[in-house]
């Protein structure tokens, strides 16, 4: 699924604000390689329905495993094991004997300080890798995990690694050992330790997903191949929210044109990244946050909802505004099944010219098919015309007004809402009594 930089930012996958964001919120890695791994993960959503299933094959398998889970491998564990190969060390004797060992330990004190720090850290890594191969183990693994199995076992089936994974207590090995594993490790298994260390951080990720599905007692979506795009969600909600919401969201190619409408703080914007959220988490396998969802597999994912002006290219609000519709129009002309979220269509004109601007965009991507849009707007004014289209619902949040306080329902009601709230809150903020006392 293609889906721009403008629009994981406007869905807040990744922050400059990193602790609002979805990639914080999921981020629950025990190594910064795990860390760096999920953030591509989240970055690139799959291409395919059969990588979906895979993915979600995956992180349930892991979901099953974590009550067992207790790697001994740690952040500082793979630390030491990278840091030891980036040491130059004196040579360190092959074979070596009693005396030939105490004689490197008296001569290089430091480096076999290194040698003995690192040997523990290797034996975690090594016997950490064969206890997860042997977790995971098992005749219902997908793809993924099958093929880290496989690698696995051919990493630690080599000369010198059964030895480590005999080894009971690496606190109280030998001098001897210590420099075989050493020399072992230095010589010959450099390419392979860092192979284990890449693997390890992929798993860490993906049990990072498994963790944040448990944690938010997320459902996995049914992703489907179906020529026309659709999407049907039950109390579907904002992952970053602490107290959400949730919303029933039905869209497909006979009803697929979403007006959206409601008094400012109502939760237009709220709802518009909630679904597009929802949409990009089952892209990527993930589980999301909803009762149930049911998706077509979506080629696309634009949205239109923090446009910027461009002060040195000399470039207004409004006319980003124009170009991002405009590129929208051109990528979702190619035919295949794209999900369209705009909010709060050209702020940066005046009423009028928004007005014809709004009715002019929305007659023309209704009548696209392979597109479903979610699109929110102050312009009440523009709805009644448009409800001649059959294929455009019309939705909005309801706002209460008791003694001048605002009470917002966040309720999805049918229909368009005709709030006029804007003085109301420049009132209630103080801003209208400060402007009578100058």
């Amino acid at each position: 699924m293609q889906a721009d930089k403008t629009t994981l930012a406007d869905l807040s996958i990744f922050s400059s604000e990193e602790d609002h964001s979805v990639f914080h919120a999921l981020n629950f890695t025990e190594t910064n390689g795990g860390r760096d791994y999920l953030r591509q993960l989240l970055a690139r959503p799959l291409s395919s329905t059969k990588e979906i299933r895979d993915t979600q094959i995956t992180i349930q398998h892991l979901l099953a495993v974590l009550p067992k889970w207790k790697s001994r491998i740690s952040n500082g564990t793979i630390m030491v094991a990278e840091k030891f190969f980036e040491t130059q060390l004196t040579s360190i004797p092959k074979g070596a004997n009693i005396y030939s060992a105490y004689i490197y330990k008296w001569l290089n004190a430091s480096d076999f300080a290194i040698c003995r720090y690192s040997v523990e850290h290797f034996v975690h890594l090594v016997q950490g890798m064969q206890e997860i191969h042997d977790l995971l183990y098992g005749s219902d693994s997908s793809i993924q995990i099958s093929l880290w199995l496989q690698r696995i076992s051919m990493l630690l089936n080599k000369p010198g690694v059964h030895d480590i994974l005999r080894i009971d207590n690496p606190k109280k090995i030998s001098i001897i050992q210590i420099l075989d594993i050493a020399s072992f490790m230095h010589g010959h298994y450099k390419q392979a330790a860092f192979e284990l260390i890449d693997i390890f951080s992929k798993i860490d990720a993906y049990l990072s997903l498994a963790k944040a599905c448990q944690h938010f007692q997320l459902c996995f979506p049914e992703v489907t191949d179906t020529e026309e795009p659709s999407i049907i969600a039950e109390q579907l909600y904002h992952l970053l929210l602490p107290t959400p919401v949730s919303y029933d969201v039905q869209l497909n190619r006979a009803s697929n044109f979403l007006f959206l409408t409601g008094a400012n703080m109502a939760g237009k914007s709220t709802f518009i990244k909630a679904v597009g959220v929802g949409v990009y988490l089952a892209q990527l396998g993930m589980g999301v946050p909803a009762k149930s969802m049911r998706i077509s597999f979506f080629d696309g994912l634009l949205s239109n909802i923090h446009v910027m002006d461009n002060i040195v290219k000399g470039e207004s609000y409004f006319f980003n505004e124009v170009q991002r519709i405009r590129k929208t129009i051109e990528k979702i002309s190619d035919g295949k099944k794209w999900l369209i979220l705009i909010d709060e269509l050209f702020k940066g004109t005046n009423v009028q010219d928004a007005m014809k601007c709004s009715t002019t965009v929305i007659e023309g991507l209704r009548r696209m098919q392979n597109a479903v849009f979610i699109l929110s707007t102050h312009l009440y004014e523009i709805g009644e015309p448009l409800q001649q289209y059959p294929n455009i619902q019309f939705r909005y949040f309801e706002t209460h007004v008791q003694d001048d306080q605002l009470a917002f329902s966040y309720q999805l009601k049918e229909g368009i809402s005709n709030d006029r709230l804007g003085y109301l809150i420049l009132k209630r903020e103080g801003v209208v009594e400060l402007l009578n006392k100058l």
